[in-house]
């Protein structure tokens, strides 16, 4: 490799952690080496521990919702089985053996259906694995393999979180079941008399959820903290859902004057119980889309503006050595309208690896550089060689704003006179006057630089690099190439939230279809005698098609601004915690629209099974309810 570099002396040597005892310090054989510590492994873990951040808190909120339909799904399974709690317990069967059966029979139901997630969890792993992979190369600079691995341990978390997720789901349910008195699952309004308790108790949690939540965000800090304050909204929105929707359907009852729209309204009210959770979880999934899709678009928007701030120049040239890059400054002078200086230096600034920069007084940082605060005078303070610009990271980090003075590498100090944003960047970054730079630190880097160049120009400028100073092409890269495959990663990094996002609504949607299907059948004794006064049985299922509809667009309006506040703790806790910068928050209204068309649409096409049964149900079943029903 020396012969090939024509060079006689290392850059760097690594230490082997096995060493002998006995050695002599490396100090003693060698003093004028530095050691440091392998700050690029560092950085990697930090950036791939954000990025798997985020799909954990993903998996949370789909376990959350989880929970929720199958809690809803265990209690309409136990309401309608309320005959064969009653027949059971009348012939001597003990609460508590009734609850063990119920427990055994839910575990075994949860182990095959979770037998079944963890596989198919690994075919959307399978699929997703290309662009995660690529994000992880792309942006971090991470090897990952093409191809998954199987562990026992894995299988067997995944039968673990499906067992654990289906005790606390059913938990209440079976709790009620206990309860019960031996003939109580018998009369049609003990459960629902639980239910109207279980809306008060939902209600109380709800309260403390949001006590919580408040306490974490203004007392905590921390990224647990933003998760709680997360997690807490969340939880408290749920909950408080159903009582919110009873009191919306009140005041509807109450402010209309037709007797089948008060009907309509009442009944409406009465099927809250058996779908208070399936919209519960539904709402959990518009307000992760409009959350997420909120934080996505709004970093995507700010990010491609942000990389026409940054990425100004036209062309960006690295020389190979200092020879070729006094040759190509030479050659470059009357060709292009301006070459931009970017060179740098890698040090510890305050305790930790940072990057340090050096900027020339040019109309191209003046009119683009994106500060966040600065000082009136920041650009004619650094054409005259004072101040420093540091990004954001280092701004939060150590608790510095403009005016402030803080030490630089080599013992001197130096004045905050602007802050910028600098997204993806892990590390702390100063920018000083290029003339400090190159003062302060002769060893910085000096062969990248920018070339503006007049509109038409730029591969006339390429050619030239390479064929007459010498410049590879692979060190020459344009501004549409750089802007094309920044936003290719970005695109690549988010395409694992849209898939979580597709998957959490369509369990929704499932989670409405099952409960529909399964009121359906305890609703007769309902609809018989609105039946039997004149309303036919095509009114009533276009009915029943309707009421879906109503319960999902109101539930839809409810989750924007739960969405909207989601996405705020998105950008201005959680990512500042976990990455150290701030993207500003930006509104879509036109895809709560489309987002809210979607959800009406998937409520009205699984209350279509429900209410053609319902329209072809033959009237001898409406006419025996009144001889069977008391």
């Amino acid at each position: 490799a020396l012969t090939l570099l024509d060079r006689a002396d290392f850059t760097r040597l690594v230490i082997h952690p096995d060493q002998p005892l006995l050695r002599p310090p490396l100090s003693d054989v060698a003093p004028e080496l530095q050691r440091d510590s392998p700050e690029t492994a560092q950085d990697l873990a930090r950036l791939t521990d954000s990025f798997q951040l985020n799909l954990t808190a993903f998996g949370l909120l789909s376990f959350a919702e989880g929970l929720v339909i199958v809690n809803g799904a265990v209690g309409l399974a136990f309401e309608q089985r309320r005959p064969v709690f009653r027949t059971l317990r009348a012939l001597g069967v003990t609460s508590r053996r009734l609850v063990t059966l119920l427990t055994i029979e839910l575990l075994l139901l949860a182990l095959v259906a979770g037998g079944i997630g963890v596989a198919l969890g690994y075919l959307i792993a399978a699929a997703l694995l290309p662009d995660v992979a690529a994000t992880l190369r792309g942006l971090y600079g991470a090897s990952v393999e093409g191809t998954l691995t199987l562990s026992p341990v894995w299988w067997l978390s995944g039968l673990g979180i499906a067992v654990l997720g289906t005790a606390l789901a059913a938990a209440t349910a079976l709790w009620s079941v206990a309860r019960l008195e031996p003939l109580a699952s018998a009369k049609p309004r003990a459960w629902s008399r639980a239910n109207a308790r279980n809306m008060r108790i939902q209600l109380a949690v709800s309260a403390i959820a949001l006590v919580i939540a408040a306490a974490a965000g203004s007392l905590g800090g921390g990224l647990v903290s933003g998760f709680v304050l997360l997690g807490g909204l969340l939880i408290a929105a749920a909950l408080a859902l159903p009582a919110v929707l009873s009191g919306l359907l009140s005041i509807a009852e109450r402010t209309t004057g037709h007797a089948v729209g008060q009907w309509f309204w009442a009944d409406t009210k009465q099927q809250l119980p058996g779908l208070s959770l399936a919209l519960m979880a539904l709402l959990l999934a518009l307000a992760a889309n409009v959350g997420v899709g909120t934080m996505v678009k709004s970093f995507r928007e700010t990010f491609t503006g942000w990389l026409d701030q940054r990425l100004a120049s036209e062309l960006y040239v690295t020389a190979e050595d200092q020879a070729q890059a006094d040759r190509m400054l030479a050659w470059l002078e009357d060709r292009v309208d301006a070459v931009l200086p970017i060179w740098d230096v890698k040090l510890d600034v305050l305790g930790a690896p940072g990057e340090i920069y050096g900027v020339v007084d040019h109309p191209t940082y003046r009119d683009n550089w994106p500060l966040l605060t600065a000082v009136p005078d920041v650009w004619d303070r650094i054409g005259k060689g004072d101040g420093a610009l540091i990004n954001e990271q280092l701004a939060r980090r150590e608790g510095l704003a403009t005016g402030d003075d803080f030490a630089m590498p080599g013992g001197w100090t130096a004045t905050v006179t602007g802050v910028y944003s600098d997204y993806g960047n892990p590390l702390g970054q100063v920018i000083l006057p290029n003339d400090v730079l190159v003062a302060r630190y002769p060893q910085a880097d000096r062969l990248s630089f920018g070339l503006r160049i007049p509109e038409g120009g730029t591969a006339a400028i390429r050619a030239g690099l390479t064929g007459e100073v010498g410049v590879p092409p692979d060190n020459m890269v344009d501004q549409a190439s750089i802007k094309a495959f920044s936003l290719q990663v970005f695109e690549r990094t988010f395409a694992v939230t849209g898939a979580l996002n597709v998957l959490t609504l369509g369990v929704a949607g499932l989670a409405i279809l099952t409960s529909l299907l399964t009121l359906a059948a305890m609703r007769l004794p309902q609809l018989a005698p609105v039946w039997a006064v004149g309303l036919t049985r095509g009114t009533l299922s276009r009915i029943e098609v309707l009421r879906s509809v109503v319960l999902a667009l109101l539930t839809f309006v409810l989750s924007v601004p739960v969405g909207l506040l989601l996405a705020w703790v998105l950008l201005a806790v959680i990512n500042v915690e976990a990455f150290g910068w701030r993207l500003p928050m930006k509104v879509f209204p036109a895809d709560w629209l489309w987002l809210g068309l979607l959800s009406v649409t998937a409520a009205a096409l699984a209350s279509l099974w429900p209410a053609r049964r319902l329209a072809t149900r033959p009237p001898s079943d409406l006419i025996r309810v009144f001889s069977i029903e008391r």
